[in-house]
Formats: C-alpha cells, structure tokens, sequence
C-alpha cells in the first residue's frame, strides 16, 4: 500500500469541483457511450499516455483533486482515472468504468501504477506547498517579533 502522508481530508462543496461543473456524471445515449467506449479503452488501456492525463488533470482541476484525493475512504486511483479520461476526452466516469472492465489484468496493473505515481507526486507537491506557505508565516512572525525587540 505504501506510506501514508499525514495529509487530512479536506470536504470542498461539490459546486466548485472541476469534475462536476464540467460534467463528468453526464449520461448519453447508446450510440454514443458506444463510440465513447471504445475510445475509452483505448486511452486507459495505454499506461503512458493515461499516466500524463492523471498528472495533467491533478494539477489543472485543484478542488476535484483536494476534494477526492484526500478522502482515503473512496478508491483514489480510480477517481483520478476517471478524472483523466474525462478531462482529455469528454467521456463521463460511467463509460470509463466499462471500459475498466475491458482491459486486461496486465493494462489494470500498469494503470494502477500510473495512478499511485500520479497520487504520489500530488501529494508530495501539496504537502511542499503547506510546508512553503507555514514557513512563510513563522517567518513573517519572527521578523515582526524582531522589529518588536528593536524599538
């Protein structure tokens, strides 16, 4: 399973969620998801590019991705899955779920490892931000505390 981080679960309203406002839960109609399924299999079943799309999509959809990606209670490696076929090409989550269901064992395995790196790399970024901006504000405090000794 790895390491846990000591990053805690952060609750965004579902109103500022990338993933919802573009409409990542949509339905469409069977001809449709049909064309979309195959496309979808395609994307996921290529680990290199879906890896990049993950990547892509955790730095660009920030709520989404503060939202989902501290929750441990949900499957993280397949939300920004889902995340990454929809934000590449349009397909909701739903088709992308079929489509998981079309791959082989080896496509799942090779994909999962994409997503753990993807999840991986966010969380080390987030944590380095927290850790950027909390020494920001010590050190504005102990400049401020300073200039408060110098008088």
């Amino acid at each position: 399973m790895g390491r846990r981080t000591d990053i805690r679960q952060v609750n965004i309203p579902y109103w500022k969620w990338e993933c919802y406002k573009s409409g990542m839960w949509t339905k469409v109609d069977k001809e449709t998801e049909a064309r979309m399924l195959l496309k979808a299999i395609e994307f996921t079943g290529d680990n290199v590019v879906y890896g990049k799309a993950m990547i892509e999509v955790s730095d660009k959809w920030k709520y989404s991705m503060i939202n989902f990606l501290t929750n441990r209670s949900i499957n993280r490696k397949a939300h920004i899955g889902h995340c990454a076929v929809f934000y590449k090409l349009q397909i909701p989550e739903y088709i992308t779920r079929k489509a998981w269901k079309q791959l082989t064992e080896e496509q799942r395995i090779l994909a999962n490892l994409e997503a753990e790196k993807a999840i991986r790399r966010w969380e080390l970024k987030r944590k380095s931000i927290n850790t950027l901006r909390i020494g920001k504000e010590n050190a504005i405090q102990k400049g401020y505390q300073m200039k408060l000794q110098l008088k």
